[in-house]
């Protein structure tokens, strides 16, 4: 889960980087902004499932699972409305871009295995 998050903000923080370098100040923190949009939602369900490995019952994980992704959704539509009603000047497209290789990341994340994690109970 920590790999995933570091993969969310550092690409987004690149994203923003470059909107910033090629397109200006606007766009680099309209970027910035989307990929924010995306990380600490992403955080949240993180932290839960984390909490509830501690239970160790399928239960509290699958509790966890929809608690955390029910959040996720409701903190990303919070944070993307606060955005769009609250921050004056915004570029809608860098913002757009950093949300979506933000969120890109988790299937970069999927593909990257790493070594000392353990093998699924089918291997």
């Amino acid at each position: 889960m920590l790999k995933v998050l570091a993969l969310q903000t550092t690409a987004g923080l690149v994203v923003a980087a470059a909107f910033w370098v090629l397109s200006g100040t606007v766009a680099g923190y309209s970027a910035l902004l989307g990929s924010l949009a995306c990380v600490l939602p992403n955080a949240f369900l993180a932290s839960r499932l984390a909490l509830s490995r501690r239970d160790g019952t399928a239960g509290a994980l699958m509790r966890a699972a929809w608690l955390g992704e029910a959040g996720k959704l409701a903190l990303t539509a919070l944070f993307l409305t606060a955005i769009f009603i609250g921050v004056r000047p915004l570029a809608a497209a860098p913002l757009l871009i950093g949300f979506i290789v933000s969120q890109s990341m988790v299937l970069a994340g999927l593909l990257l295995k790493d070594e000392n994690e353990p093998k699924d109970l089918e291997d």
